[in-house]
């Protein structure tokens, strides 16, 4: 079992192990606890009824956070012509319309955040998949980053204000980030809410029985809190 530091075994003394904590209450204690120094991370983990060995069982869908993530998104766009353009007037701070940007990401460059593609690039982005793939950068329909050059200003605007891409892995578990430890707990619960939401909404047809099955919520390096699935599955959005 790994070892913990004092500020960590500080913080899980505050923590009741056995309790399912309201949505409010683990967004309290989780400020609290928070074991670090610097603005942490504040993480959702849910363990969902599916079994993701199956095609349809497959959880994969985005969610714009109302408060969004407390950081600065950067945003490549990978179009031409006039989608180009466009990226360039939506804000988007990288443009690969050239083979110049495409061989530097090939060759392992990739300071940015969200990437987004329109369909007509999709070929030459193909080819960058063993450096974006891992890194969950890769452009796809079913994320909405691959999208018709007009929809550019959109997708581009939301991926800036927070929007967040959630897929269930191997374990059947989300691992989501909803904002910072600086956020107040009111911005916390509504990003928190929405996510719930948007995680209810992508239940594929084929799940059986429950299918939220635990929810956790943990800072960066803090130790988890159990949160109460009934409550969270309650949760409403307040904004």
């Amino acid at each position: 079992m790994a070892k913990h530091g004092k500020k960590y075994l500080a913080a899980l003394a505050k923590i009741d192990r056995d309790k399912n904590y309201s949505p409010s209450e683990a967004i309290a204690l989780a400020k609290e606890t928070s074991p670090v120094n610097f603005d942490a991370t504040v993480e959702v983990h849910v363990r969902l009824g599916v079994d993701p060995r199956h095609a349809d069982q497959q959880v994969r869908d985005v969610v714009v956070l109302p408060h969004g993530l407390g950081k600065t998104v950067r945003v490549l766009v990978f179009a031409q012509g006039e989608g180009a353009a466009l990226a360039r007037e939506s804000g988007a701070d990288f443009v690969a319309d050239d083979d110049e940007t495409i061989n530097r990401i090939q060759g392992g460059w990739t300071d940015f955040d969200v990437a987004i593609a329109t369909a007509d690039m999709m070929g030459k982005v193909g080819r960058l998949g063993r450096v974006l793939g891992p890194r969950g950068l890769m452009p796809n329909p079913k994320a909405g980053t691959v999208v018709p050059a007009e929809d550019l200003p959109r997708v581009i605007r939301e991926a800036k204000a927070g929007r967040v891409e959630f897929r269930v892995d191997k374990t059947a578990n989300l691992h989501v980030p909803i904002g910072k430890v600086s956020f107040t707990d009111e911005q916390l619960y509504d990003n928190m809410a929405a996510l719930i939401d948007a995680i209810k909404k992508a239940r594929p047809a084929a799940a059986k029985g429950a299918y939220i099955r635990r929810v956790t919520l943990t800072t960066t390096m803090g130790p988890g809190i159990k949160v109460d699935t009934n409550q969270s599955q309650a949760m409403e959005l307040r904004v």
